[in-house]
């Protein structure tokens, strides 16, 4: 008689205490991040220079800008892990110093120039990184529960965060708002230090196509991406770019998020703020729409951590980016602005969900960090570019016209996605 070994059933991502290890691990450092930049905004006000303070707040933007994509090619390189760790020892310790340096001396803008270009420096690695860790974590089934998870922990930073961080200043100044940032980066270390790593399996389909190449390998956490031929970095970052360009999901995902985020992040970040000024609704009014907006986001994310799957994800994904294009079109035109706000909130919301699950589980994952530095490009370099055109335009032509706009380029992005048969029938693996 035969017996055959049945496979044990995958544990669920908010039961793995591995998984959970690391959504410790990257809150800690998410709220860390958001402390930093409330202490960083008060080092610079404190300096009495009004475009010292703008030159402080826009530092950090360009490193970021420049070296993304090479924090991806590094995350390939050198396994995810290793970069995560790195970064947020190195930010702990640019933090706690400057911590310490103000209590000896008073801000220059110099000084906080530095920290925030270094400090940009060291982002441009952690975010690909960050992102190509959950895979290698947890089996391919959990990954839309971990990206849930994510989302709910990022918005928990966004609103923990920031109040903390004014608590801090009031109570200790900048001074003690960046040691306990510091604080918080170096407690995600043990975390980090203690996760178990995941052998990943080479391609596998999806949705009937094949994320990546033919040949089937195991890619481990300790060994480069390339190993053959000892390829330069810059030969790393091309053939990435190559790889996403020629995949059947990637590329059309890419211009997704692209267009998507080019439509929403800047009415929805720089575009709430100049119509609640000519609303006159003033910081109560701004803090109810954002609370709406992010109530909505964090919805999505509880959806997808509880549900773990959403069949047909693809379509799901393109569908979401259109009904919230139409939320941004609301937003300046109706008067129940949070309630627009949460709208958008949960769909643009859910439809960044499956597209994080959806990058991560058709990614060949000898490419993940590079793919995810492509991805986390548009969010935290490029598209924060548009924001002096925004500005511009609202001021020409009112809130109406830019957010109808906006609307239309989000909208894009959901339409050429759904001209894509690959990934309109795109399914997150069961």
């Amino acid at each position: 008689m035969t017996v055959t070994a049945v496979e044990a059933p995958e544990r669920p991502a908010h039961r793995d205490p591995n998984v959970l290890r690391w959504l410790g691990a990257y809150t800690a450092s998410m709220v860390g991040d958001s402390i930093y930049f409330m202490a960083l905004a008060w080092a610079a006000a404190r300096t009495g220079s009004a475009s010292g303070t703008g030159l402080v707040l826009a530092a950090g933007s360009i490193p970021r800008a420049l070296l993304m994509l090479g924090g991806g090619v590094l995350a390939d390189r050198l396994g995810p892990r290793r970069v995560v760790i790195g970064s947020d020892a190195a930010r702990a310790v640019l933090v706690l110093g400057l911590a310490a340096t103000l209590v000896l001396t008073a801000p220059t803008v110099g000084v906080l120039v530095a920290v925030a270009l270094l400090f940009g420096a060291v982002d441009a690695l952690f975010l690909p990184a960050v992102g190509a860790l959950p895979p290698r974590i947890s089996p391919p089934g959990q990954l839309a529960r971990i990206q849930g998870l994510r989302g709910l922990a990022a918005r928990g930073a966004s609103i923990v965060g920031a109040p903390l961080g004014g608590v801090a200043v009031a109570t200790g100044g900048p001074a003690l708002a960046f040691a306990t940032a510091g604080a918080l980066f170096a407690l995600s270390l043990p975390l980090l230090l203690s996760l178990r790593i995941r052998p990943l399996p080479g391609p596998v389909k999806h949705g009937g196509t094949v994320a990546g190449d033919d040949e089937e390998r195991t890619v481990t956490e300790e060994r480069p991406a390339v190993t053959e031929g000892k390829p330069t970095a810059r030969q790393d970052l091309v053939d990435g770019l190559r790889y996403i360009r020629r995949h059947p999901l990637l590329g059309p995902l890419m211009i997704v998020i692209g267009l998507s985020e080019l439509g929403f992040v800047g009415p929805l970040n720089l575009g709430l703020i100049l119509l609640s000024e000519q609303r006159g609704w003033g910081a109560a009014g701004m803090g109810w729409i954002v609370a709406g907006f992010a109530s909505g986001a964090a919805g999505a994310a509880l959806l997808i951590a509880v549900r773990g799957r959403v069949p047909r994800a693809g379509l799901v994904m393109c569908l979401t980016v259109l009904v919230g294009a139409t939320g941004i079109a609301a937003v300046a035109q109706i008067p129940s602005v949070p309630l627009a706000a949460a709208v958008v909130g949960l769909f643009i919301g859910l439809a960044g969900a499956l597209c994080g699950a959806l990058v991560q589980t058709v990614a060949d994952p000898a490419y993940l960090g590079r793919v995810t530095s492509v991805s986390t490009l548009f969010t935290y370099a490029l598209i924060p570019l548009s924001y002096p055109a925004t500005g511009a335009a609202i001021a020409l032509w009112g809130t109406g016209p830019v957010y109808a706009v906006s609307a239309a380029v989000c909208a894009a992005g959901g339409a050429v996605g759904l001209t894509f048969t690959a990934l309109r029938r795109a399914e997150l693996p069961r």
